[in-house]
């Protein structure tokens, strides 16, 4: 089992959102987003911070893959 969070990307090239923009815009940092592009553990905080400022909800940026 694993997470994905193509979603937020999907969702960031939708709005024509770099990633620099999300990092200012929800106040993360550079390395949360490699664990991001990675599908590696992000603390709940800091997704709340992206869908707060995306307007969005949790399924709406991320999904657990099933091998």
């Amino acid at each position: 089992m694993a997470v994905s969070y193509q979603k937020l990307f999907d969702l960031m090239n939708g709005k024509k959102m770099k990633r620099k923009d999300l990092i200012e815009k929800a106040g993360i940092s550079y390395a949360t987003i490699a664990k991001l592009e990675k599908g590696e553990n992000v603390q709940m905080d800091v997704l709340d911070k992206i869908c707060t400022n995306l307007k969005c909800q949790l399924n709406d940026i991320a999904e657990i893959k099933f091998d």
